[in-house]
């Protein structure tokens, strides 16, 4: 039995807040890319402008109103030649670029539904970052869910491995204990995607799932998610599993087609999606151990003597291990990062500040920075920070379905995908049966009480779900 590997904590859990650099180190994306070419630079076009003036009209028996209009009319033509040029290749450009639906789900909130950015400044508020170039973002805090701002937190994207978080939160609770072994068979890595990215599993060894998950989290290795998937009971349960846990946590701009997050027809998630998984994911102990661990061992071949070798493993997360020129963010406890070729780089943060915990989601940021999926997160962290109890929340992450209680409390009604809400007229069916009792005596008021505690049992559930703590989030570290 494999001896489970200590991890090594991030070091900059209590190092000082660095400011965000830019970074001097050659681009290099969160998952290994799977064959696609990189992004080129959009070619600009500059003008060409001629100095050369309009010709004085040959005929001089044209009157000098027309004259006047003549002249008008050609110097319009010629500026038309002189800007076109530069304003239809910005115009291609602009338009070349997908650009959200206009119906998008209002889980959490109206506002959520609509395109652009949503936020509303109190007093005192800093105003958003500049340069922000994500296709879709949010900002919410991780404890009452409330979304402090958000641009197109509903549009359907391809998550990449940020779709890891909905493979841990669904299965983590079925394959326990972490100490359980499993030896890897052909079978297990045969459908793994040209390219993806990988821990370095090798068939006919054993691993444990404490193993298999530091995999999973620090090198989004598809071939540990695999073999989970194998001891879970296969990827066609995984998937169907998991799509119905997305359902119940209410993340309904989510399809999923792979455990892994490869890229897959159809298969699209959300940044306010992203997020549920992120909440979800953290109230489980194993979850926030494996996504805050920045090194660790990972058992490699073995050797002559029967003994098995290991190699160090690094976590993707940049804004964890302040690899590759990314400033380390102060606070920081995962979650996960992600890059396809079409989903471009996606990025689920947590990081708590005073007390105050958000989370974070980046998806595909257009920006040629290096690194730009990191420096926006925690450009966005800063400001929710700096801006917490200065906005009007513009939304809410919702509590999963079974936190349902039909109450008149918004989310408690459960939104629909069109936001439109399941609750009934508001009251259970107890207390329908109760007063529909006819004035039965002691079986009417008996159901009336056992409704009444069903109701408030019920409503004690919820209030636990709206505001979910994280403890030892941000687990007290000496300094490495």
């Amino acid at each position: 039995m494999n001896q489970l590997h200590t991890p090594k904590a991030s070091r900059n859990q209590e190092t000082g807040r660095l400011s965000f650099m830019e970074s001097v180190s050659p681009a290099r994306s969160g998952d290994v890319a799977r064959g696609g070419l990189s992004r080129g630079r959009a070619r600009r076009f500059k003008p060409s402008v001629s100095p050369t003036t309009p010709s004085p009209c040959t005929f001089p028996t044209v009157p000098a109103l027309k004259k006047i209009a003549l002249t008008i009319a050609s110097t319009a033509l010629l500026s038309t030649f002189v800007v076109s040029p530069a304003s239809a290749a910005d115009k291609d450009a602009s338009d070349k670029r997908p650009k959200p639906p206009a119906g998008m789900s209002r889980v959490g909130g109206e506002l959520l539904g609509r395109t652009g950015t949503q936020v509303k400044l109190g007093a005192g508020a800093p105003v958003l970052p500049k340069k922000l170039t994500g296709r879709s973002w949010i900002v919410a805090d991780a404890e009452n869910g409330q979304v402090l701002a958000s641009h197109n937190a509903h549009w359907r994207l391809p998550p990449a491995s940020t779709l890891k978080m909905l493979f841990a939160d669904t299965v983590m609770p079925g394959l326990q204990p972490k100490t359980r072994t499993y030896t890897v068979q052909e079978e297990d890595l045969a459908d793994l995607g040209e390219g993806s990215s990988l821990v370095g599993i090798k068939e006919h060894l054993s691993y444990t799932v404490h193993d298999l998950w530091l995999g999973v989290f620090l090198r989004s290795g598809n071939d540990a998610v695999h073999v989970l998937s194998s001891m879970y009971g296969g990827v066609a349960k995984t998937v169907a599993d998991m799509q119905a846990h997305a359902e119940e946590l209410q993340a309904l701009d989510t399809k999923v087609v792979s455990p892994d997050g490869y890229d897959a027809p159809d298969q699209v998630s959300s940044a306010y999606d992203l997020t549920l998984f992120a909440r979800s994911g953290l109230q489980k102990a194993d979850f926030r151990e494996y996504c805050s661990t920045a090194e660790a061992e990972f058992p490699g071949a073995k050797k002559k003597n029967g003994k098995r070798e290991s190699f160090g493993i690094q976590n993707t997360n940049r804004l964890l291990t302040g690899a590759d020129g990314v400033d380390p963010y102060k606070g920081i406890a995962g979650v996960k990062n992600g890059y396809t070729t079409h989903a471009g780089n996606t990025f689920t943060g947590v990081a708590e500040r005073d007390g105050k915990v958000l989370l974070v989601t980046v998806m595909n940021p257009s920006s040629e920075e290096p690194h730009a999926v990191y420096k926006e997160a925690a450009s966005l962290l800063d400001w929710g920070f700096d801006a917490s109890g200065k906005v009007t929340p513009v939304g809410e992450l919702v509590p999963p379905r079974s936190a349902d209680t039909g109450t008149d409390s918004g989310a408690g009604k459960g939104p629909t995908a069109n936001g439109k809400s399941d609750g009934g007229n508001g009251s259970s069916p107890a207390a329908r049966a109760a007063a529909s009792g006819g004035g039965g005596g002691g079986v009417g008021i008996a159901l009336g009480i056992t409704g009444g505690v069903l109701v408030l049992l019920a409503g004690g559930v919820f209030l636990v779900n709206r505001r979910w703590p994280l403890p030892d989030l941000v687990r007290r570290l000496p300094r490495r």
